[in-house]
């Protein structure tokens, strides 16, 4: 077995000067791993890895390093290919040892026999049967002194740098990382390592490492450089970005500054670079260079149910409609087409956008909604018109606030009814999830307040809605997610007569209780006036639970297990007369790059609002 440790080709490559010096080792006992590589899972090459101790997390670091077994999954197993990957192994693997605490190790990569390193370039073999990897880590080092100084307050040095513990080379990069990190989080830009001092003792089988910090002076930002920017004014560019000039310097800022101007959608690259020297004063510019990607785009969606039809929504959006940042979506949005409990429904929505807008954080819009409701025992035509803003305070909380004036005019058995309020409607987001369109883990929460003042015959009142959602992974490698929602919503200080037909809550549906027809629940206490017979609307509360084990079958394919609740209220206050009904089902869910395709079959298990099966085909997760 050839000792590779001491090559210096290998330790500079690895540890870029950080001066451990390689000992002596003997291998022992292999432990094999071996496997066939080529066209349709057979080949001439078999690769074996061979670790003394058999050390299973070794041989798997080995292996996935390795640029053999790449070679090989790739199907190139041509001699050349072969040795050019052997040679190259040689350090990837002594980076391997060295990143797990392994200083005085051997590694022999032998190609039928003959050690690699041993083969020069052009006197490549022309075919290889046998590749053989055999390392022996010899013994694990640890710090005999782990010494970072000087820390900034509040720097967050990895536990594992210290007197005792393995020393990786992983661990010292990290320290030393998180060193300068920290002394630039305290606003001192240009802070770098010193020095360093880091050696092996190879009797002890442990590490002194020194690493010193040069922090470098406080610094402020400066001013900011821009260019790129075709479309959009640069004058509305740096209102977007919002850069703090003057500012003492955080790293952070500029993270924000990032955000803001993703959020906008118009850019399709955000390069924000720090420029190398200090002006007098030490103050920092910085370069900001844009890609602006095409204005228009076009969008559509849809789901479909055996019972409640087919529902199908496009949009199209201008992302930078007068050249600063104003984004224009036009959304159409048609339903209940081909419904068997009532006949189709189409709303228009038009809605400009302007990031911006009073501080860099606020997006101030306008919103027109008009809609056609034709549902089983009613038929409404509203339209609305709102002015608004919405605040980010920071990538999880959100909150918006509206001045809206709605009108509707109602058809059912008592002839018609005409509603006209001016609301306040607000609204804040905590959203905690790993993955919006799929999440696995984390909460999502919502709160909705909304006062009205009704106009003529209509109820003024309060009404409020909260839903949160939680997700929970376990199992091998998280397969299994558990995905719960609740909501909870009431309408206070009206009269279910008197309060627009639009903000009565119903159940039912794929977004509430899958298994019952869309809308099925709601409130019979309004009579008719020719006979006295009751018109379904909605009622004044509302209560929704859900849950959902979602189970990762294959790396795009899932499966659900879930069961729906809903309950609703005559009367605000979750009072008067009440009614509930549940589904439960399956589902299949298909990955793909905008999210799960999702398909459900769900039926009734409690209630009188539905019978028979019900089939749910969309485009994202339920919740």
């Amino acid at each position: 077995m050839r000792r590779i440790l001491g090559m210096v080709l290998a330790v500079s490559t690895v540890l870029a000067g950080l001066g451990l010096v390689a000992g002596d080792a003997r291998a022992q006992s292999s432990w094999p791993f071996s496997g066939l590589f080529g066209r349709d899972g057979e080949g001439p090459v078999v690769l074996d890895i061979t670790v003394t101790g058999g050390d299973a997390g070794l041989e798997r670091a080995f292996r996935n390093t390795s640029l053999i077994a790449g070679a090989l999954a790739e199907d190139r197993i041509s001699g050349q290919d072969i040795l050019a990957a052997a040679r190259a192994d040689y350090a990837r693997i002594l980076g391997v040892l060295y990143d797990e605490g392994y200083y005085a190790g051997d590694i022999s990569i032998t190609l039928d026999g003959i050690e690699a390193a041993e083969v020069a370039p052009l006197d490549a073999p022309d075919l290889v049967r046998r590749a053989v990897i055999a390392v022996d880590p010899g013994p694990r080092f640890r710090f005999s002194r782990a010494q970072i100084a000087p820390v900034a307050p509040g720097s967050d040095i990895p536990d594992g740098y210290a007197a005792g513990e393995v020393a990786g080379t992983g661990t010292i990069r990290r320290a030393a990382l998180a060193g300068v990190a920290g002394w630039r989080s305290a606003g001192h830009a240009k802070a770098d390592i010193a020095s360093q001092e880091i050696t092996a003792q190879h009797d002890s089988a442990t590490v002194d490492s020194r690493i010193a910090l040069n922090p470098g002076p406080a610094v402020r930002f400066g001013q900011l450089q821009v260019s790129g920017n075709q479309r959009l004014n640069e004058r509305r560019l740096r209102k977007i970005a919002g850069f703090p000039e003057g500012q003492p310097f955080d790293p952070e800022d500029l993270d924000t500054v990032r955000s803001r101007l993703r959020r906008t959608g118009i850019f399709s690259s955000i390069t924000l670079t720090e420029a190398d020297d200090l002006r007098q004063g030490n103050i920092l510019d910085v370069d900001l260079t844009v890609i602006e990607q095409r204005p228009r785009r076009i969008g559509a969606g849809f789901e479909i149910s055996n019972t409640d039809g087919v529902l199908v929504s496009a949009y199209w959006m201008h992302r930078n409609l007068l050249g600063g940042g104003e984004r224009l979506r036009i959304e159409g949005r048609v339903k209940d087409i081909g419904s068997t409990t009532s006949d189709r429904d189409d709303q228009l929505t038009l809605r400009i956008d302007r990031p911006a807008t009073i501080t860099a954080d606020t997006t101030g819009y306008v919103e027109t909604d008009i809609a056609r409701m034709r549902e089983e025992d009613y038929s409404e035509d509203s339209a609305s018109q709102s002015l608004g803003f919405i605040h980010i305070f920071n990538d999880r909380l959100t909150a918006g606030i509206a001045g809206q004036y709605r009108i509707s005019r109602v058809f059912d058995a008592n002839g018609r009814t005409n509603f006209r309020v001016l609301a306040l409607p607000s609204d804040v987001i905590w959203d905690r999830r790993d993955e919006p369109n799929n999440a696995r883990s984390g909460t999502w929460l919502s709160a909705e307040i909304m006062p009205f003042h009704g106009f003529d015959d209509t109820d003024s009142g309060l009404r409020a809605l909260g839903e949160g959602r939680a997700y929970v992974s376990f199992g091998e490698n998280d397969r299994f997610t558990l995905a719960t929602r609740g909501r909870l919503g009431t309408i206070l200080g009206s009269d279910i007569r008197r309060t627009p037909r639009g903000f009565l809550f119903y159940s039912g549906g794929g977004g509430s209780v899958r298994g019952q027809p869309y809308q099925s629940l709601g409130a019979d206490v309004i009579t008719t006036r020719m006979t006295g017979e009751t018109i379904r609307t909605g009622g004044m509360s509302l209560a929704n639970a859900t849950a959902e084990l979602r189970f990762q079958v294959r790396d795009r394919i899932g499966m659900v297990a879930f069961a729906d609740y809903g309950r609703v209220w005559s009367q605000g206050g979750f009072d008067g007369i009440e009614r509930d009904h549940a589904g439960a089902g399956i589902g299949l869910r298909y990955d793909t790059p905008i999210g799960p395709l999702r398909f459900d079959v769900a039926g009734p298990v409690a209630g009188d609002t539905g019978s028979g099966v019900q089939f749910y085909l969309g485009l994202g997760q339920a919740f």
